[in-house]
This record gives C-alpha cells, structure tokens and sequence, in this order.
C-alpha cells in the first residue's frame, strides 16, 4: 500500500474488517450467495463464468468503510475482483469506461 492509501484507508479499524471478513465467509455459505452465483455471470464485465469461479466482491469496499451485507455483495470474475480492488463504485466505473475512450 502506498503513503496515500494509508491516510485514504487509516480510519478503517483492523478489527472491523476481520469481522466482515468473517461474515463475508458464512454469506458464501448460505442458500442466497448460491442464488446469486447460480447465473454463472461477473456482476462487473458482464462474462459467462462457472458459478465455483466467482468471486464475492464487496461493491465498498473493507479497506473503504463497506460491510458485508447482501446489498453490498456482488459476484465476479477474478480478473475485474483483481482490478477492482479497494476502487469505489464511481472510481472502478471511470476506469472501465475508460477503455471506451482508446
């Protein structure tokens, strides 16, 4: 993490993100998490992936002050999680609009 993530991020207590961290883990347990993968489709970029390969992205981010509730939980692929990272909504929006631009 660079100097700016760490002022952006400072206010986000370590032991708030292992509890969401764990919540995290029993929504991918539960009936509604295997709902929303059944699809097989990233939530971001639109592509046909098998449900066992996505990923559960919070769409605030942790490390941004988001939690782990149904409402802030989205399926992905593991490339758009991987770029996605700690970005907000707005900022992963103008990143991928972005590659319109070219």
């Amino acid at each position: 993490m660079s100097w700016e993530d760490d002022i952006l991020f400072a206010g986000v207590d370590d032991d708030a993100i292992r509890r969401e961290k764990s919540r995290a883990r029993e929504l991918r347990k539960s009936r509604w998490w295997q709902n929303r993968i059944s699809a097989g489709k990233c939530e971001y970029c639109g592509k046909g992936v098998h449900p066992k390969e996505l990923t559960m992205d919070h769409v605030i981010p942790l490390a941004r002050g988001g939690r782990s509730e149904k409402n802030n939980l989205v399926p992905c692929c593991k490339e758009c999680n991987s770029k996605k990272k700690s970005a907000l909504p707005q900022e992963w929006d103008e990143y991928v609009q972005g590659f319109g631009d070219r």
